[in-house]
């Protein structure tokens, strides 16, 4: 990734940048819909004389490639590529609190990372980042990621609604108003694992049904909490993963059953928890978390409120 195109003058201040996790999907949102939740990964990016350096704290350590392989170095590489411009080295320091493959948005986290600090980067170097900015960087996401739901959610905040146009992704950014309990297992699932799973073709009428309800999350998401039961009621991916996804499953019917707006969180195997309505847009209140902890013991749960900001840059 590091080559002899270099512009005179890269800056030699240290670039902060924060990102949110977040979940995909939502239940009816296939592959379009993304929450971003307020638990967040740190890279900090710096200039370096030659050579990469990565230091990998929190979640991952000792696990990920600290090396070219590293996902945020590679979503760099794309990026410096876009800009046609490379610095002779760097530094970079992963602070992760982000659980890794559990359906919680790491990956995405990663690619906008290393996207947003390079834009920050060669901004501050007086280079010409157009082709990163807005459109450019959830387009550059997408294509590394795969697909556009947690990219758009962890770039933008808050409540995204994403799609294709003419090859590019795209996305709009909502304002949520739903409380978030993420419950957390120990052991984690492929993401390419749990897409293998998934049928060439559906029912019609699933497809229909699904459709219904997507249109109805996005009125429960935003000001109508208390339809967000049925506005959760997904028939096109979940129950397909049943092979690798038995207890997460388990957990959402359970949860559905006793009123919880439970759904499978991404790929899984992590499951969410939508709406408190007593706590619009702040993490749900304590009995309520002790509540749906007691329903899968042994899991980590998480009281979240949505983040409203996405990546942020910071010095």
């Amino acid at each position: 990734m590091l080559g002899d195109r270099r512009p005179a003058g890269w800056s030699d201040r240290p670039v902060t940048v924060t990102v949110p996790a977040s979940s995909a999907n939502l239940g009816p949102g296939f592959d379009s819909f993304g929450l971003a939740l307020g638990l967040y990964d740190e890279v900090r990016l710096e200039v370096a004389p030659s050579g990469l350096n990565i230091e990998v704290l929190g979640e991952g350590a000792g696990t990920v490639p600290v090396d070219e392989a590293h996902l945020v170095v590679r979503s760099m590489r794309a990026a410096f590529t876009e800009l046609d411009a490379y610095p002779p080295g760097l530094r970079l320091r992963c602070r992760n609190a982000v659980p890794h493959g559990r359906g919680l948005g790491s990956s995405a986290g990663a690619v906008i990372a290393g996207i947003v600090a390079v834009r920050e980067l060669a901004a501050r170097s007086g280079l010409d980042i157009t082709r990163l900015q807005s459109g450019g960087a959830l387009r550059l996401a997408a294509h590394l990621e795969g697909h556009p739901d947690n990219v758009a959610a962890a770039l933008l905040g808050g409540l995204t609604l994403a799609w294709s146009e003419d090859g590019d992704a795209r996305a709009v950014r909502l304002q949520p108003t739903t409380s978030v309990v993420a419950l957390v297992p120990s052991r984690a699932v492929s993401t390419e694992l749990a897409r293998t799973m998934l049928p060439t073709q559906v029912p019609h009428a699933d497809a229909a049904a699904n459709a219904a309800r997507a249109g109805l999350l996005v009125a429960a998401l935003t000001v109508r909490p208390d339809l967000l039961l049925a506005g959760t009621e997904d028939r096109l991916h979940q129950e397909y993963r049943a092979s690798v996804l038995a207890d997460s499953l388990a957990a959402v019917r359970r949860l559905r059953a006793a009123g919880h707006a439970a759904v499978v969180s991404g790929a899984g195997p992590s499951v969410l928890v939508l709406g408190d309505p007593a706590t619009v847009g702040l993490p749900a209140r304590p009995e309520v978390v002790e509540e749906l902890a007691s329903a899968v013991p042994g899991w980590q749960a998480l009281a979240l409120a949505p983040d409203l900001h996405g990546a942020t840059v910071s010095e």
